[in-house]
């Protein structure tokens, strides 16, 4: 099975997976219908393609009768299915809402934001949930000679209402998601990621047709008024635009180096780590090696940062177009934003794969070791174990298939193995996988037969893994797994998202709060997930020395493991349990956040000790 890094930055650039959350829910579910208690219950169509989906969507002729089918399977389906998972019936309704928009019923685009708000769990999303649909929807209903400067108005208005403290990070990726939206990078996606595969299916399926759905409404409702949509929330950001206050940085604990302590060794289960980075901070094992690592198809390699090959030459210009995004997405005018918002003012869809594959290139690259810089952070006692996994970049993967699966699966026991025999006692695990995202690479590349051998088959190669990794991971009592919760805002027991799936004794999973401890809006969730901690635009290493902010529960779970291994180094008495049980103690809850505090938690223990 095909992991993957648990992505922020890309899922941000991809107008599909942003749209999702601004639309709408739906009402209770009669108790007669078909209950559906995974995201594997879920029925599945497929849909003919009259001609390519990059053509369809800029076909209004094509797409009428396309919608429609789409239209009834998804009214059909709300009515027989008890869908018990509110991001599944976001997903849902989102589309019907999309189409809402592409007829014209403003007012039911209104209701439903309405609908949604209601039932929104996190405190930015019940206000800000369906913000430009709501404007562009008044605007229509009140008609302007100048739309989009109504609209623009209306936009304004409303986000300036918000309080600040609450809604900033989600104003400010509104603006950023469409400074760097485009007809040409929604062609271009299309064009690449789906044409491919549905030409040799002759079909799509239910999740890609409902995609087409969102990506024409974004081409006809939405970007031809780009530039409202950005100067609405610009002009209230640059009038609010303070910090939130930091109620993290109080919270962390370092450890000095003269401290009663012994040393940790942390596994980094990640990309990769620059190692030149961290010094002496590095463990070595018998063959003065310092990691284990495996190239994308699982075959054992020497090197513990994938080499970059031809990609080489460029990565100064990929780190530029990485850092314009991440800068965009804060509101910094820096000269590689504006570098960055030149060069997609005059995209080209043939250009949209060498740009999106060149930033994910360097985000699985600088990954592993930006974990690494977080979870040693204040910790002179800790020692980087790396196990390295190679993550698919590309926009379509490799095909999944049972022969990778078990390959796969040795590799990831392997790896255990390996820093059980290094006497690892922590280990940091920001990635994951779905059985539905199996299910979606085999589709992507025309593969698996029919829907429901393609179900079947997803299902097969995707518990190989599951079983697999499950039993490593039970099988090291001795290490506390750390694992990032997922940034899709879903719930990991419905979608089967592995590990942060997984309840173990001896592991942790982490969701993402931001500096002011407030929920990120991008932070799964579920009854695994166990505690909080900074993810958002938290700076650490990039491979060759340089500092970048990241954001996502990728970053969030270093922390915890970077906690761990200081309650470790304190006390190397401790269990995995009781290490645990002292973060856990430590937390503070509010809601359903339950925030760690590495002070309050160390000194927990430091009273422990001194009671001995």
């Amino acid at each position: 099975m095909m992991l993957h890094r648990c992505r922020f930055l890309v899922r941000c650039l991809a107008p599909a997976l942003i749209a999702f959350a601004c639309l709408p829910g739906v009402r209770a579910q009669a108790p007669a219908k078909r209950a559906v208690e995974s995201a594997e219950d879920l029925p599945r169509h497929t849909y003919p393609m009259p001609e390519a989906p990059s053509k369809l969507i800029n076909d209004p002729a094509a797409f009428a009768p396309f919608a429609a089918a789409v239209k009834k399977d998804l009214l059909e389906d709300l009515a027989a299915y008890d869908i018990r998972d509110r991001k599944s019936l976001q997903e849902y309704k989102s589309v019907l809402m999309n189409l809402a928009m592409l007829e014209g019923d403003y007012a039911a685009v209104l209701r439903d934001v309405a609908e949604l708000r209601m039932m929104e769990e996190k405190p930015d999303l019940k206000l800000t949930t369906g913000l430009v649909s709501e404007a562009w929807a008044q605007a229509h209903q009140q008609g302007d000679a100048d739309f989009a400067a109504h609209f623009e108005a209306i936009l304004a208005q409303h986000a300036n209402a918000l309080p600040w403290a609450v809604v900033s990070d989600d104003l400010k990726g509104i603006k950023s998601g469409y400074e760097i939206r485009s007809p040409a990078l929604i062609v271009g996606l299309t064009q690449q990621e789906i044409d491919p595969a549905a030409a040799k299916l002759g079909t799509v399926s239910e999740t890609v047709a409902r995609r087409l759905i969102v990506y024409r409404n974004q081409i006809v409702s939405y970007l031809p008024y780009k530039d409202a949509i950005v100067k609405g929330v610009a002009g209230v950001i640059a009038a609010h635009n303070v910090q939130k206050a930091d109620r993290w940085t109080e919270r962390l604990v370092a450890l000095p180096p003269d401290a009663k302590a012994s040393p940790v060794r942390i596994g980094i289960w990640d990309s990769g780590v620059d190692l030149a980075i961290f010094g002496h901070q590095v463990a070595t094992d018998a063959n003065g090696r310092h990691g284990i690592a495996f190239d994308l198809h699982s075959n054992p390699v020497p090197e513990l940062l994938e080499p970059l090959g031809a990609h080489e030459a460029d990565l100064p210009r990929l780190i530029g177009r990485v850092k314009g995004f991440l800068d965009l997405q804060a509101s910094i005018d820096s000269p590689e934003a504006t570098d960055l918002k030149a060069y997609l003012a005059g995209l080209k869809p043939e250009q949209v794969r060498p740009f999106l594959e060149g930033v994910q290139l360097v985000e699985e690259y600088a990954h592993g070791t930006h974990v690494a810089g977080i979870a040693l952070a204040g910790d002179p006692f800790g020692e980087v174990v790396v196990g390295r996994i190679t993550f698919d970049y590309r926009l379509v993967p490799e095909t999944p298939s049972i022969e990778q699966a078990r390959k796969d699966a040795a590799a990831n026991a392997a790896t255990v193995a390996y820093f059980k025999s290094m006497g690892v006692r922590t280990v940091n695990m920001s990635w994951g996988g779905s059985l539905r995202s199996v299910e979606s690479d085999l589709e992507a590349n025309g593969a698996g037969g029919t829907p429901e051998e393609r179900k079947k088959l997803a299902k097969q190669i995707f518990d190989i893994g599951k079983v697999a990794l499950q039993a490593a991971m039970a099988d090291a009592p001795n290490i506390l797994f750390v694992v990032a919760a997922g940034n899709d805002d879903n719930n990991v027991k419905f979608d089967e998202f592995i590990p942060s799936e997984f309840q173990l004794p001896n592991m942790i999973t982490v969701g993402a709060v931001d500096q002011a401890g407030e929920e990120t809006s991008f932070s799964s969730f579920g009854p695994s997930v166990n505690v909080h901690a900074n993810g958002f635009e938290v700076e650490s290493y990039i491979p060759g020395g340089r500092r970048l902010k990241f954001s996502g529960t990728s970053m969030a779970a270093p922390q915890v493991t970077n906690l761990a291994a200081k309650l470790f180094a304190l006390d190397p008495s401790l269990t995995p349990a009781a290490a645990k049980a002292l973060i856990l103690a430590g937390c503070e809850r509010k809601g359903r956040v339950n925030l760690i505090n590495p002070a309050k938690s160390v000194a927990l223990l430091k009273q422990q000790l001194a009671a001995k």
